[in-house]
C-alpha cells in the first residue's frame, strides 16, 4: 500500500493522523511522514550545501518538501500539519531562525513557519533540533515514560534539550536549552564561535576531542578513528578520552544540581560507545553530584539516532496544539 493510501480520504478511510516532519541540519535536510504514534512511514534526505549555500537553506527545504510529497503521492490536505526541527537558535514562538553559532549564509532570519504555511496551507511549528531530539526520545525512545530529562547531543557542537515536569523548557522566546553555551571555563576558556569564551561545547563536543588528538597523530581525524585506537588500547588516546569525559561529566553535574533529572540521554554519533564513553560519564557524574541528586539518576545513550529530530518535531507540533 502506498503512503497516499493512508492519507487520501477518497480512497481509504483515515484512521490515523499523519504529519510532514522536517529536520533541517547544517549540511542536509531530512524529510519524513510520521504518524500520530511516532512511526516514521517514509523518509528521504537532501543536501542543503550542494552549492556552498548560494541557494538559501530555506529555499532548498521548501523545494525538497514539495518534491518529497510528490514522490510519496501525498496531498498536503491529507496531512494534519508540519513539524520542523531546525539547527540554530530557533524562536519557536515566531517560527524563525533567531541566530546561529556557525557559518550558515542566508539562514538567520529565515521565516520557516510562515513560508511552509504559505506553501502547503498546513499549520506548522518550528523548534530547535536538540530540543526535538529530546522530545523524540521522550515520545517513543529511551526516555519514554520519564518527566524530567536532560538530552545532550555530542558532535560538531553540543546541543541539548531539557524536559521538566513533562514539558520542554523553552524560555521566553523558545530559545532555552542551549546547553553547549553554558560557560564552564568562563575566565580562561577557549574562544567559542558564539563570541564568548569557555563555552562547554568547546570542551565537550566531539570536535574538542579531535582537536586535542590530531596534533599527537594526524590519523586521529574523527571520532571513529579515535575510538578505534582506544579499543586497541592506545594509552595516549585513552588519556585524552579520560580528560574529555571529565569535561562532559562536569558540565552535566552542574545541570543535575539545577534540574534534578531522572534521566540523562546522550546522543550523537559517538553515543554508541558504551564502555568508553557512556559508562565513564555516568560514573563521573554520579561521583560529582551530591548524594541525594545521584539517587535514582539514570544516564544512558539515546535510541532513535537519525530519526529523533523528525519524530520530536511532530511530538512538539502535537503538544503545542493540545493533541497530547
Amino acid at each position: 500500500m502506498n503512503i497516499s493510501d493512508y492519507v487520501n480520504p477518497g480512497k481509504y478511510e483515515i484512521t490515523i493522523k499523519q504529519y510532514l516532519a522536517i529536520d533541517i541540519g547544517g549540511t542536509a535536510v531530512k524529510l519524513g511522514i510520521v504518524d500520530e504514534e511516532g512511526r516514521v512511514l517514509s523518509k528521504t534526505e537532501q543536501s542543503v550545501c550542494f552549492d556552498n549555500y548560494e541557494t538559501p537553506i530555506l529555499t532548498t527545504v521548501l523545494s525538497a518538501a514539495e518534491q518529497f510529497l510528490k514522490e510519496q503521492a501525498v496531498e498536503p490536505q491529507g496531512l494534519a500539519g508540519i513539524g520542523v526541527s531546525a539547527t540554530g537558535q530557533i524562536d519557536s514562538r515566531k517560527g524563525i531562525v533567531a541566530g546561529t553559532c556557525g557559518r550558515l549564509p542566508n539562514y538567520i532570519g529565515s521565516p520557516i513557519k510562515a513560508e511552509l504555511e504559505a506553501k502547503f496551507g498546513l499549520p506548522t511549528t518550528v523548534a530547535n533540533d536538540a530540543n526535538c531530539m529530546t522530545l523524540g526520545e521522550v515520545w517513543v525512545g529511551g526516555a519514554k515514560g520519564y518527566t524530567d530529562v536532560i538530552g545532550v547531543t555530542l558532535g560538531t557542537g553540543v546541543g541539548g534539550g531539557i524536559l521538566t515536569g513533562g514539558r520542554l523548557l523553552e524560555g521566553a522566546r523558545g530559545l532555552g536549552g542551549e546547553l553547549g553555551h553554558f560557560r564552564t571555563h568562563a575566565l580562561d576558556g577557549v574562544f567559542c564561535t558564539c563570541g564568548a569564551s569557555g563555552c562547554w561545547e568547546r570542551y565537550a563536543a566531539t570536535t574538542a576531542l579531535v582537536r586535542g588528538a590530531q596534533p599527537r597523530n594526524p590519523k586521529w581525524k574523527d571520532g571513529r578513528a579515535i575510538f578505534e585506537s582506544a579499543h586497541a588500547g592506545d594509552p595516549t588516546i585513552l588519556a585524552l578520552l579520560d580528560d574529555w569525559t571529565d569535561e562532559i561529566a562536569q558540565g552535566l553535574a552542574g545541570m543535575v544540581h539545577i534540574f534534578n533529572p531522572q534521566l540523562i540521554l546522550i546522543g550523537g554519533g559517538v553515543s554508541a560507545q558504551q564502555e568508553l564513553l557512556i559508562d565513564p560519564i555516568a560514573r563521573k557524574v554520579r561521583a560529582s553530584v551530591m548524594p541525594a541528586f545521584a539517587e535514582g539518576l539514570e544516564i544512558r545513550a539515546a535510541q532513535l539516532h537519525n530519526d529523533a529530530g523528525m519524530v520530536g518535531a511532530v511530538y512538539y507540533f502535537r503538544q503545542s496544539r493540545g493533541e497530547i
